[in-house]
């Protein structure tokens, strides 16, 4: 809805690309401030120039490391620097590595970490007071591999769990301070993240990231790949007053992919 969110300020971790980049667009249409973050000064320019041609307004971008403490500091004070407060903070950075598990070096290991735990971990600390005070709301963009653990995406299946039992636990924090934590477990999204893993899941298997799409999309029965506005519509829907009564809880949209009991 337009202006759903005006005078809110959104903050974006990995919202320069994929799933982030597609949350921080509806988000803007509803009226939101917009800031984003990421590694890349030249894919948050990119993220920027699409708000705006939306009909966002110009988003504050911050290129920093977030798998670093200093990085994720980076971020927060460039939030407070611009706007003073944070209504909703999006933890969508990370990109874990796919394979062979005796090929994984630790170094793999290390960098998932890093990247979309530890970076999570951070920036809702820093931005706790603030969302305290705003009353607001958080959102970590986990992943399926937390609840099925994959032997070709170990990496990613530990960290997401890791993200999952950390979002539970910070929800009961929550419940005291008046914020709202939430996770979405986003399935197999079009986006450049998941090419990259098809391609490192044929690399390990010995076949084309044609033939490892066309299995996944057979094995799962569905009918097509998520897209990031899926995700962006639940991300929205859960951090509006609707809501306000859910807490603490992971929602899939994976188009019904992921088997057993939630």
């Amino acid at each position: 809805m337009a202006g759903q969110f005006a005078g809110r300020v959104v903050v974006i971790s990995g919202g320069s690309r994929g799933i982030g980049r597609g949350i921080a667009a509806a988000f803007a249409q509803a009226g939101a401030e917009i800031v984003l973050a990421a590694s890349s000064a030249k894919n948050l320019e990119a993220a920027a120039a699409a708000l705006a041609g939306q009909g966002g307004g110009a988003p504050l971008t911050v290129a920093a490391d977030l798998r670093s403490e200093a990085g994720c500091r980076t971020v927060f004070d460039a939030v407070e620097a611009r706007h003073g407060r944070c209504d909703i903070l999006v933890n969508s950075a990370g990109a874990t590595k796919a394979g062979d598990f005796l090929a994984l070096p630790d170094g793999d290991w290390q960098d998932g970490f890093d990247l979309k735990f530890f970076a999570c971990v951070r920036l809702c600390r820093l931005f706790w007071p603030r969302l305290a005070e705003a009353r607001g709301h958080v959102v970590n963009i986990i992943g399926g591999a937390a609840r099925t653990p994959d032997p070709g995406f170990l990496i990613g299946g530990s960290v997401n769990a890791a993200m999952a039992n950390f979002t539970k636990g910070l929800s009961g924090l929550g419940r005291r301070a008046g914020v709202n934590v939430n996770a979405i477990y986003p399935g197999m999204t079009e986006t450049e993240r998941v090419e990259q893993l098809f391609e490192q899941r044929a690399k390990a298997a010995g076949k084309t990231p044609a033939e490892i799409r066309d299995e996944l999309v057979a094995k799962e029965g569905l009918q097509r790949l998520g897209k990031p506005e899926d995700v962006a519509a639940l991300a929205l829907f859960l951090c509006g007053e609707d809501a306000r009564h859910i807490q603490g809880v992971a929602i899939a949209v994976d188009g019904g992919a992921t088997a057993g009991l939630y």
